[in-house]
């Protein structure tokens, strides 16, 4: 009965729980500390590589492991997205483009696509929406439906037909290790959107192109590196403006437009204190303008 029992449990880890079964549940507490702890190592992990500390990076790699991998970050993340832990970040993009009417989405004649990195699941309210084409990534692909790939090195679109209307980006920023890899994440997103669409609605105009982002509240609530005016002015300087956000006590969602192309990029955004005190956490992006 014990090696059943244990079979039974790898399986739930190493793989996508089917969907019409309740996933083992992972208290709140355990979640959080387990989420925070891979961000931890992952972000010591970052500064060995960067010194070239080889002995550190193995023993940070053998902590990782030890704690369940990125696997088990899925699992906790899946766990997040149960109905009794207040649903899947998409629900919230989903309500926001209720706004439009379903008439638009059918009267433009196309269909809108998005790319969602970092997916979880195939069947999360976007997905079921029969608004988007969707293509789904992720670091570790552990569904048919999602393609395992790192979307820092997925190869550049070759024309319009290879870029996207909407990029997702929901608790994907603050899990990139350092504060540089996340805003190269972020002009990133640049090649992979398409340009504004004037032959468009107006309403889908509005809101299209777009790069809807989900990030820990306290990653601009609570950051000695970033508030909400300085992720806006980032943001701002690569082209997007701030069409929709909202906050929670524990997420921030935003949607990003993008209005226009970046002319030429030299503003450099370095990781300068905002808040002082103990207590903040060092959440920070920093883009390098073309001169650096």
């Amino acid at each position: 009965m014990t090696v059943k029992k244990r079979d039974r449990i790898k399986s739930l880890t190493a793989g996508r729980p089917p969907t019409a079964r309740k996933p083992k549940s992972i208290s709140r507490k355990a979640t959080k500390t387990l989420i925070n702890s891979l961000h931890l190592l992952e972000k010591k992990k970052a500064q060995a590589i960067a010194k070239g500390d080889r002995a550190a990076e193995i023993a940070i790699d053998t902590e990782i492991a030890a704690l369940g991998g990125i696997e088990k970050y899925q699992q906790a993340s899946l766990q997040g997205q149960r109905l009794d832990r207040g649903g899947d970040s998409s629900h919230v993009l989903m309500g926001w483009l209720k706004s439009i009417g379903s008439e638009v989405f059918s009267s433009s004649g196309a269909t809108l696509k998005m790319l969602e990195v970092g997916a979880l699941s195939i069947t999360n309210a976007c997905s079921k929406s029969g608004i988007f084409d969707m293509e789904r990534i992720d670091l570790n692909s552990q569904n048919d439906g999602i393609k395992q790939q790192d979307f820092m090195k997925r190869p550049l679109p070759k024309d319009d037909t290879e870029r996207f209307d909407i990029i997702s980006l929901s608790l994907v920023l603050n899990f990139v290790p350092d504060a540089i890899g996340r805003g190269a994440m972020l002009l990133r997103t640049l090649d992979f959107l398409k340009q504004p669409d004037m032959t468009h609605p107006s309403e889908l105009r509005d809101l299209f192109p777009s790069l809807f982002m989900v990030l820990p509240a306290p990653c601009v609530t609570n950051s000695r590196y970033m508030n909400e005016s300085h992720m806006e002015s980032i943001m701002s300087t690569l082209g997007y403006v701030k069409a929709r956000s909202k906050i929670t006590q524990k997420l921030v969602y935003y949607l990003w437009v993008r209005k226009s192309a970046i002319q030429s990029f030299s503003v450099t955004f370095k990781k300068l204190e905002l808040r002082s005190g103990h207590s903040r956490n060092n959440f920070a992006v920093v883009i390098r303008g073309s001169s650096d």
